[in-house]
């Protein structure tokens, strides 16, 4: 392909409203622009990644006996009523009606209409184990689109969907996916971690994420570099650092209008590892104590997995049902249910102690509040590991897949069954598993990129080579110029050869912001020589070679 002939509308400056690297460089680099918020359009440098990353996607999953095909974007909403989402997915869903007054929505996502195909293909236990899988468009209302392609309200996805007959056969089609993501991600040249996750909407026992490291991720990650513990801070498990065991009685302190950890632990001069947090929720099944260490934050989505839909009280409720104000709560002489965090199991603590501007020093757990004991506390870094008890770091990340194991969750409601071999009719096992073709794209540049710009990996690269005849008023220049861009394309490597009349700093500086991962220079002082440089994009070293062995030493 000729540059003369593509729209690769470089940008020397900034875009003033890009904060991730990866959003600033496919601006400037002619990737993509921006229709409206969340709205972008794949120029043809950014078609060309994505189709590469599509092919990766494609060849991995038909390894493993995925079946492709293509389902509707539009669904009608009785498929999404009978599995219950329609009602629990808020906003996010774009939903409308059709002429005929019908209530229909745009996918978010496809468990539903996969299911609902099954229903009716899928009979016996002789059909099964299947795979089905699709690379189509997902639409989603975000609330704050932002960090370019990276969180956007349309985008690509290939979700691929397993149906089984037993929980045995979930495995395998679990493992299957977890070994073919990532031979995808590695092949795609990035680096990855695959970490325990929340279900969340999706549903089901069991879930998983490919997280990619960059400073413009959104979610958290907690790592053990020992035993390789890895986990989705929304539920890592962690081993806060232990403290001393104080030999204090139990007494009331005065601590006028202190209301706060903060606060208090300034006021008495303790350090707010000593301190319980007593914090009043109100669940559906009334009112209750969560607990937490002063130094630690309470993970509402561990609690929620514990005592279901809650929310914190207000401070009329906190007065009304406890009898203190908000502030001054302590764990002591409750009649209420309480689940403390295991790091308070051992210990002596001061927390409130129900009577205003007054906290209680020399709680001791057991003795003064009998509780339940969960890891309910936000993993920090610096914790233990609770798997080997190593020091845990968090790192933060850019989700690009995941895999659940959804089991009956959509066949039940659904009514996706099989007749298995004594004619007894059973719930078709599930697992739903999707990859974003272009996370991975921002992933990879944010993983790498320079000063210059993109440094694409070589299996996703929009172009194998890109050639830069830097006097296009030569013609011997362009002799070599043409004659390496058809020999290098009949070797099937993609070439661009920018043929446009510029000064060799413009040619020099769109190449190395583009980040095509091999540069040939053909230069007049070179060529007097029979010479063309090749540069490495990704080490910047050149090397000279004849003309004729160009294409020997590319392919």
């Amino acid at each position: 392909m000729r540059f003369s002939k593509m729209l690769i509308p470089t940008l020397r400056e900034i875009p003033a409203d890009a904060e991730a690297i990866s959003h600033i460089l496919m601006l400037r680099a002619g990737y993509i622009r921006q229709l409206a918020a969340g709205l972008y359009i794949n120029l043809p440098l950014g078609s060309k990644v994505i189709e590469k990353i599509n092919k990766i996607l494609r060849e991995e999953m038909n390894a493993i006996g995925a079946q492709e095909m293509t389902l509707p974007v539009l669904h009608p909403a009785e498929v999404w009523q009978e599995t219950g989402r329609w009602y629990e997915i808020g906003d996010e869903m774009f939903r409308l009606k059709d002429r005929g007054d019908r209530d229909m929505c745009l996918g978010m996502t496809h468990e539903e209409i996969m299911t609902w195909l099954a229903v009716r293909e899928i009979r016996s236990y002789r059909d099964l184990p299947q795979v089905w899988y699709q690379i189509q468009t997902k639409l989603r209302d975000e609330a704050r689109p932002k960090s370019g392609v990276l969180r956007t309200r349309e985008f690509l996805m290939k979700d691929s969907y397993s149906f089984d007959a037993d929980e045995d056969g979930l495995e395998r089609s679990y493992q299957l996916h977890a070994d073919a993501y990532h031979k995808i991600f590695s092949r795609c040249g990035l680096k990855f971690y695959m970490v325990e996750s929340d279900p969340g909407m999706m549903g089901g026992a069991t879930a998983h994420e490919f997280m990619s490291p960059s400073p413009a991720g959104e979610d958290e990650v907690v790592l053990c570099t020992s035993c390789g513990y890895a986990a989705n801070i929304e539920l890592a498990l962690s081993i806060p650092k232990k403290i001393g065991i104080m030999d204090w009685n139990f007494e009331e302190v005065h601590t006028p209008e202190k209301r706060t950890v903060e606060e208090v632990s300034n006021f008495l001069k303790l350090r707010p590892e000593y301190f319980i947090k007593s914090i009043l929720l109100i669940s559906d099944n009334g009112p209750l104590l969560a607990l937490v260490r002063g130094d630690q934050e309470l993970h509402e989505k561990k609690l929620n997995r514990i005592i279901g839909k809650h929310r914190s009280a207000q401070k009329k409720e906190v007065k009304d049902i406890l009898g203190v104000e908000a502030g001054f709560i302590g764990p002591m002489n409750h009649k209420l249910r309480i689940i403390a965090d295991m790091c308070l199991k051992e210990g002596v603590y001061v927390s409130g102690a129900n009577k205003q501007h007054y906290h209680a020093k020399g709680i001791r757990p057991g003795k003064d509040f009998i509780a339940e004991w969960h890891d309910i506390h936000v993993a920090k870094e610096g914790d233990s590991c609770s798997k080997c008890n190593a020091a845990l770091k968090i790192e933060r990340v850019i989700e690009i897949g995941n895999i659940f194991k959804l089991g009956t969750k959509y066949s039940l409601p659904l009514k996706a069954f099989y007749l298995d071999e004594k004619g007894l009719e059973k719930p078709i096992i599930m697992g739903s598993y999707g990859i974003g073709p272009a996370r991975i794209a921002a992933a990879a540049i944010e993983q790498n990129n320079d000063k210059d710009g993109i440094i694409w990996p070589k299996s996703i690269a929009p172009f194998d080579v890109e050639i830069l005849p830097l006097n296009m008023k030569d013609v011997k220049t362009l002799d070599i110029a043409e004659k390496l861009y058809k020999d290098l394309t009949e070797k099937d490597i993609e070439v661009l050869m920018d043929d446009r009349d510029e000064r060799a700093g413009v040619k020099f500086k769109d190449a190395d912001l583009i980040g095509i991962p091999a540069q040939i220079i053909i230069g007049e002082k070179n060529i007097k020589e029979g010479l063309v440089e090749i540069k490495d994009r990704r080490t910047k070293e050149a090397v000279k070679v004849k003309v004729e062995e160009v294409v020997k030493v590319l392919c």
